[in-house]
């Protein structure tokens, strides 16, 4: 697990944060992000705020070599995939992109309110992190379930995205993402 903050690996981007900020806008490069990530990931789950951009980015990915991609945005806006109604999803697979509405039921999940998703400060949202990986279930556990599905099926740990979904509540169910958490915490707080 890593961060990456893209004016440390291209250096050009330090000057362009400030007028990003001023425009107050999405542009260009909420595109070119995951276009060119530094970590060179074959397969990967990456959302997008404008839907017509779906196809070409997923084409994109091909053009890349990328072995297994979903592009994703949710009906409600978000650019990721939503638990608050269907999901537009263009996945592109050995070179080859197809696009389909993903639905909760599909996956075996509910749907909820946007406001059940809604943060807080950020010592509210670490505790509400580890609750939901430590089992307590709800709207945040089926939206983590639901993206960490759609990472095991790109990843080519499941077969379906609902495999993926039954898988992530299992280990959400059994406290192991919380265990790593807390060995995480304990190897960046070494040094």
């Amino acid at each position: 697990m890593g961060f990456m903050f893209a004016p440390a690996f291209h250096p050009a981007m330090r000057h362009a944060g400030g007028p990003r900020r001023e425009i107050g806008i999405r542009t260009v490069f909420n595109i070119l992000g995951p276009l060119t990530n530094p970590a060179g990931a074959e397969s990967l789950v990456v959302g997008i705020a404008d839907p017509s951009l779906g196809e070409r980015m997923a084409h994109a990915f091909a053009q890349l070599e990328s072995k297994h991609v979903m592009v994703v945005h949710g009906s409600d806006g978000a650019d990721e995939l939503t638990i608050t109604g269907p999901s537009q999803v263009w996945e592109m697979l050995d070179g080859q992109v197809c696009h389909y509405e993903l639905r909760l039921e599909d996956v075996g999940l509910e749907s909820c309110a946007p406001e059940e998703l809604k943060g807080g400060i950020a010592e509210e949202n670490a505790e509400t992190m580890e609750r939901v990986l430590g089992g307590e279930l709800g709207p945040l556990h089926r939206a983590v379930a639901l993206s960490a599905g759609a990472g095991m099926l790109v990843a080519g740990k499941v077969d379906t995205i609902k495999d993926g979904v039954n898988a992530a509540r299992n280990v959400l169910s059994s406290k192991a993402g919380l265990a790593t958490l807390k060995k995480l915490v304990e190897i960046s707080n070494r040094g």
